[in-house]
This record gives structure tokens, C-alpha cells and sequence, in this order.
């Protein structure tokens, strides 16, 4: 199992993964254990890598396993909800920071191929996409659908993310969560 930084030939192994568990493509009987809500382009990918150093994938034989995208809220702007949720940073405190642009980052989506959870994956791709994005952004700030109980489940139970807020957006409810970048999970 290697984890790395994306470079711009794991995007077909990347896409192939998430297209797997998009919700709008997603096998009805996989849904229950987890999915991603958002769709992303090949270029999106590319810039992504290029510019962000934001997308970690678990390989094993050759092929993408994992993924977790992590980037700035400026690279997020483009999608309604990251937009909102760039709006709220401002009325948000967590482990003694106001919330800003410049002091947290957007983590997730994260994918994992159902055939490597529950064999410490999560972990460890958290941990590696972490690292890479501790130097820049003390804090982490992701949002899960409430619909999405094994997702939500993980991220609270394995990784001890914690919800800063409850919001409601295009007709859903989510939680939002943040992380302490400096902080080893448990």
C-alpha cells in the first residue's frame, strides 16, 4: 500500500474510484455505506494537483483504493455549498481560532473502495492528508450529510472530528466538523 501525493496520472484511478461512489452513480445496496455528494471534472482534478498539492491517494498493485481531497476555500468558491459555508468561517471559533480562509482548509470528499474499509484506511489516508496540509492551515473544516450515518460516524468516532454547527443547505441538512491540524488522531 503506498500513499501519496496525486500527480496528474492517478486522475483516471481517481475518477474511476469516486464515479464508483457519487451519489449520482452509486449502486443502491452501497449507498447505506457511505458516498460523495459532489461531482468533479478532470481539469478540476488537475488543478487540484497542480495548484492545491490537495488530492492524497492510497494505491495498492497500481490502482487508486483511496482518495482525500483537501484544499483551500478559494479553490472550493466554484460550488454553491463551499461558498456558504466560506460565508459562515467567520462566525466560527474552534481550538482557539476565529475561522478564516487563511487559517483553515475545506477537507474531504474522502472515498475508500468498500473492499479496504474497515482495515484502518481511513486512518491512515486522513493521517497522510493531515501531514501534507498541517503546515499550512491549523484547522480542518469539513461538512457531512446527515444522511450519511457511516460517513458521520468515522469521521467523529475514528478521527474524533467534531461538529462546530448544524446547517441546512439546497434542501438538506449537514453537519460541518473541524479538526486541530496539529493533533495526531486518536
Amino acid at each position: 500500500m503506498e500513499f501519496k501525493l496525486a500527480n496528474l496520472v492517478d486522475i483516471d484511478g481517481v475518477l474511476t474510484l469516486h464515479q464508483k461512489y457519487q451519489l449520482a452513480t452509486i449502486a443502491e445496496e452501497d449507498k447505506p455505506d457511505g458516498f460523495v455528494t459532489t461531482a468533479f471534472t478532470r481539469e478540476q482534478l488537475a488543478q487540484l494537483i497542480e495548484q492545491e498539492q490537495g488530492l492524497t491517494v492510497a494505491t495498492h498493485q497500481g490502482q487508486v483504493v483511496a482518495y482525500v481531497m483537501a484544499a483551500s476555500w478559494q479553490f472550493w468558491a466554484e460550488w454553491p455549498i463551499f461558498a456558504y459555508m466560506t460565508e459562515q468561517l467567520l462566525t466560527l471559533t474552534y481550538a482557539g481560532h476565529q475561522l478564516s480562509t487563511t487559517n483553515s482548509y475545506q477537507y474531504g470528499p474522502i472515498c475508500i473502495d468498500k473492499s479496504y474499509r474497515g482495515s484502518g484506511m481511513l486512518e491512515r489516508i486522513f493521517d497522510f492528508s493531515r501531514v501534507q496540509m498541517a503546515a499550512r492551515y491549523p484547522v480542518l473544516v469539513t461538512f457531512i450529510n446527515r444522511i450519511n450515518t457511516r460517513s458521520y460516524a468515522a469521521h467523529t468516532q475514528k478521527l474524533g472530528l467534531e461538529v462546530i454547527r448544524e446547517f441546512e443547505f439546497n434542501g438538506n441538512q449537514y453537519y460541518e466538523l473541524a479538526y486541530d491540524t496539529a493533533k495526531k488522531p486518536a
